[in-house]
């Protein structure tokens, strides 16, 4: 279920080492030990301390007990899936980034799990090269990030339930969308260019380009904004864009 790395992965990865005074701690919660073991093992060649659990029962009574930073969590385990432990966790107030692992691909699945408040999923099988860079997006996010509701021209953001809503009206919004939507209502009125965005959002080193988040400031515009209305997002020609804050 998981793609093995190529050979020549090694000599890239010295370049992932994260630089902070510890290492990050994840914990795993995958009944499938194989799978667990592989991501675990991978992690930890980047610099990660890893705990693995089984079952949803022993994802909380880690959490309770040890510090982690993230959270890798199976769609399918045993007795309560993932999407009810991610509710769960969500209502007791937790905060730590979630990555779904999931064999679903229908995208009315896919998004159940982003309602219910994981941050971002895969899709089996998966590169371990994606996990990694998955898992450095979601470390990146500051604390700032975490669990507050924003608002801007009518437009509501629930980070913490991972939702955007007009009104009564819910705007279903692809994981990287939503960080956008989610960084530019956090600093509104501020420029940033292509480049701000995609270090500020994305990793350099992932597949994204300054003029891929054109496409994605596009594609925002496109679910966010009324017609006939100005856009929240203004372009700021030969600069940047800005989200312009009104009530």
């Amino acid at each position: 279920m998981v793609s093995p790395p190529q050979p020549h992965f090694g000599s890239e990865r010295r370049g992932y080492r994260i630089k902070n005074s510890r290492n990050h701690c994840v914990l795993i919660i995958e009944d499938d030990t194989s799978i667990s073991q592989i991501v675990a093992t991978w992690l930890n060649g980047d610099y990660y301390d890893t705990t693995c659990v089984t079952t949803a029962e022993e994802g909380l009574e880690a959490l309770a007990n040890n510090r982690f930073d993230l959270i890798i969590l199976d769609w399918m385990l045993p007795g309560s899936s993932g999407i009810s432990f991610c509710k769960e966790y969500r209502e007791r107030g937790g905060t730590l980034p979630i990555l779904m692992l999931t064999g679903k691909s229908k995208q009315e699945e896919i998004t159940s799990g982003l309602d219910t408040g994981c941050d971002d999923y895969l899709t089996k099988p998966f590169e371990l090269r994606e996990l990694s860079a998955r898992v450095r997006a979601l470390l990146r996010r500051p604390p700032q990030f975490k669990g507050t509701v924003l608002s801007a021209g009518g437009i509501i953001l629930d980070a913490r339930s991972y939702t955007v809503r007009r009104g009564d009206q819910e705007i279903h919004l692809m994981p990287k969308e939503f960080m956008l939507l989610e960084f530019l209502l956090r600093h509104p009125d501020k420029v940033f260019s292509p480049e701000a965005l995609l270090d500020n959002i994305w990793n350099s080193d992932a597949d994204t380009s300054p003029d891929a988040i054109r496409t994605y400031i596009k594609r925002v515009r496109k679910k966010i904004d009324l017609p006939g209305k100005p856009s929240l997002i203004v372009t700021i020609h030969g600069v940047g864009y800005k989200l312009v804050y009104s009530e």
